[in-house]
């Protein structure tokens, strides 16, 4: 821990500090801390990505813009807020939304473009894997990706010698290590448990499915190398620093923690990462991790298993569509309020619609929403139409559809947790962090009813996982090889303010039959997306 009266100045200038960098869905943030993990600046870069040639991308001159703009917005906050120059940083991590296809050749060049975990075009590759292997491939896993160019016999696969996710590339380009960390490489192909690699005799028979039909690939040789949380994966170069801040200022040296996914980082930024805890972080995508305490008994297309940074198994409940609809509907909200001469500041519309939300009605008044703007694999849905639904004695009210919108960013989730209970796996707590929950007691008390559970929400939930990459590069600065579980526990969240919100039993029973219905209408969604090219 830090002396608590070294002014945040000093510890910038001396370099005391860890920098996070999460390049998620929409927005690619800097999040800079001091020892005691308290957060001393953020920047960030505004981002979308393309749908091109019906496959969502992300073009590298994006990810390079994005990364200096985040950085650039960092460099100008800690300056304003403490006076100096942001020059070094003691540590320094990456994270970036997990799975996807980034493929390169021997010299380093971008065979096809990204392909982000938002694809759903790899079903048959995902449906072979998991029956010959008998393990979930998810359509969005890296293996996934590989295998369908396999099938589609892909005129780039002659010349590929390198394939990895967002996070591991950026990663690869500041410190010239192909690594990837554990938890981000779950998302890639399956981890042994016992060796916290990736499963080798899984691995042979992947290869022989890959042989069958192509000779060429050695897919071990293609995989980054995996880390686990604590280990030192590398230090920001001088091509590094340049690429992240063009200006010069940035110098290089810095140590870099494992890259991970978004998930893990989650994982750390809601302090769950011990067995029966879990976390939920909602964002473009909303997915629930839950630490398990023994592997599951079968297979579930619904579930993935994955690891914490450390390399504990996790079931991973991952629905491609989270808040972007809401945030949609929200800036509808937000330009009438304009036109109207009222307030066009966005959080006050979301915290006014949000507050409309609680009003409700716990069924929402017999309407109905989908928030799929892209394939939903959970529900069986390749492509996704956003959709408002009622029938004529349904109760249309701002109260009742803010609530069904919000309802929607859970729905699919909550069919997901179920088979988890079904499992039998308890939890003793759910966290849960990203935008949606920084007005405080809404969404946090209807997912409560989502998932039947008690939901806990801390004061970092809204910094989200560019704070747990950060806190992970301080657990390679300063934690002394303590086990990550344990730093967490006795160093980062000792004292954390948490608020819990338990399920209200009217909540809790609107909504099961609002999911009834959801359920029962997911034949509608089916028919737009067939009926609206």
């Amino acid at each position: 821990m830090t002396d608590a009266k070294t002014p945040a100045a000093t510890l910038i200038s001396e370099g005391r500090t860890s920098l996070g960098i999460e390049l998620g869905s929409t927005n690619i943030k800097a999040c800079l801390i001091g020892p005691d993990h308290e957060v001393l600046a953020t920047g960030s870069h505004a981002w979308e990505n393309q749908f091109v040639d019906r496959l969502w991308t992300y073009s590298e001159d994006a990810i390079w813009e994005g990364l200096q703009g985040a950085i650039a917005a960092l460099r100008a906050a800690v300056e304003d807020a403490h006076g100096v120059t942001l020059a070094s940083v003691g540590s320094l991590g990456v994270s970036a939304m997990m799975h996807g296809y980034l493929a390169f050749d021997a010299s380093g060049t971008l065979l096809v473009p990204f392909r982000t975990w938002r694809n759903t075009n790899t079903g048959p590759a995902a449906v072979h894997l998991t029956s010959e292997l008998g393990f979930n491939f998810p359509l969005r896993w890296s293996a996934s990706h590989l295998y369908q160019a396999v099938i589609d016999d892909e005129p780039h696969l002659a010349d590929v010698a390198f394939v990895t996710t967002l996070a591991g590339y950026v990663h690869w380009k500041l410190t010239g290590r192909k690594v990837l960390g554990v938890g981000d490489a779950s998302g890639m192909f399956p981890i042994d448990p016992a060796t916290r690699d990736y499963d080798a005799d899984m691995l042979r028979r992947f290869q022989s499915l890959i042989d069958a039909r192509r000779t060429s690939l050695d897919v071990a040789a293609l995989l980054p190398s995996v880390l686990l949380a604590g280990q030192q994966a590398g230090e920001l170069t001088a091509d590094g620093a340049a690429l992240l801040d063009p200006s010069g200022t940035l110098q290089p040296g810095a140590p870099l923690c494992p890259p991970e996914g978004d998930a893990g980082t989650g994982m750390v930024a809601t302090n769950a990462v011990a067995p029966r805890t879990g976390n939920i972080s909602a964002g473009t995508s909303i997915f629930a991790m839950v630490v398990l305490d023994k592997p599951l008994d079968a297979v579930h297309e619904e579930l993935d298993i994955v690891t914490t940074p450390a390399g504990d198994l996790v079931a991973m409940v991952h629905c491609n569509n989270g808040a972007s609809e809401l945030g949609s509907w929200a800036s509808v909200f937000t330009e009438f309020a304009a036109a109207v001469g009222g307030s066009s500041d966005p959080d006050a519309v979301f915290g006014a619609l949000y507050d409309a939300a609680l009003a409700g009605e716990p069924d929402g008044g017999g309407l109905l929403a989908y928030n799929y703007l892209s394939g939903e694999p959970i529900t069986g849905l390749e492509e996704g139409r956003p959709l408002v639904v009622r029938t004529p004695g349904s109760r249309l009210t701002l109260a009742n559809f803010m609530r069904t919108q919000v309802y929607a960013a859970f729905g699919t989730l909550s069919l997901g947790m179920k088979v988890l209970r079904r499992e039998g796996v308890t939890l003793d707590a759910m966290f849960a962090h990203g935008g949606m929950f920084r007005t405080a007691g809404v969404a946090q008390r209807l997912l409560a009813a989502a998932i039947n559970a008690p939901v806990t929400v801390g004061d970092t939930a809204s910094e989200g996982g560019a704070w747990g990459i950060a806190v992970l590069a301080a657990h390679l600065r300063s934690g002394d090889g303590a086990p990550l579980e344990t730093y967490l526990a006795d160093t980062v969240f000792a004292g954390a303010d948490v608020v819990v919100a338990t399920p209200d039993a009217a909540d809790v029973e609107g909504y099961e039959r609002w999911l009834g219905t959801y359920e029962a209408g997911l034949e509608i969604e089916a028919a737009a997306v067939r009926a609206i090219r």
